[in-house]
């Protein structure tokens, strides 16, 4: 069965089973994997390298939030100076891109244009199966990049295809776009914690 399944009489009954969907989807989130994204984003800023990311519709929203969340906060109290682009925030590049050559190619032809060995590539995609998502992973895979796919529903081809699969076990859209969210926040806040003078942390918001 999927979520919802039925009518609700009332939004109170409605908002508490999505909110016991969100607890499942959290739950769901594989530690292991998520400790080992942590490592690989945490190298990548230590080398100097460049992080990327992308989705489209609300995940291209948490790609570009991922980019401030990212390149500012990271740094704040801390010697890190991440290197974050959103391959979705460019409208003018991708939409020339789609005009001229093919919207499947709108994220995978600019990470050729710039990315390099040892870069990172995160991508954002509930069905993990958009042809605009897997065909930079699938650049990326084969030119020596680290690639990190956050996925739900069955997971698609960029789970199987990533380095690092996050996979929210849920099938209702706005649950795994919540927790997709959530991941990329509990991922930003522990490498700035990670890097902060422990002195620093109870004064400081996150």
């Amino acid at each position: 069965m999927t979520f919802p399944d039925k009518k609700y009489n009332s939004i109170k009954s409605f908002c508490d089973d999505y909110i016991s969907q969100l607890a499942a989807a959290a739950a769901s989130i594989d530690r292991e994997k998520l400790t080992a994204a942590a490592t690989v984003i945490d190298d990548c800023f230590n080398r100097g390298n460049w992080v990327y990311t992308c989705g489209n519709g609300g995940s291209a929203a948490i790609a570009n939030h991922l980019l401030c969340d990212y390149a500012k906060c990271i740094q704040t109290d801390t010697s890190v100076k991440p290197r974050v682009i959103s391959l979705s925030a460019n409208l003018e590049m991708i939409t020339a891109i789609a005009n001229d050559i093919e919207y499947e190619e709108c994220f995978a032809y600019q990470l050729k244009t710039t990315a390099k060995t040892n870069d990172v590539l995160i991508t954002i995609s509930a069905s993990g199966d958009s042809e605009n998502i897997v065909r930079p992973v699938e650049w990326a895979s084969k030119n020596s990049m680290h690639t990190i796919s956050l996925t739900g529903f069955d997971g698609g081809r960029s789970a199987r295809i990533s380095d690092i699969n996050l996979h929210v076990n849920a099938d209702n859209y706005g649950v795994i776009e919540d927790t997709h969210q959530s991941i990329m926040h509990i991922l930003a806040q522990y490498l700035r914690l990670i890097h902060m003078n422990k002195n620093l942390i109870h004064e400081r918001n996150f």
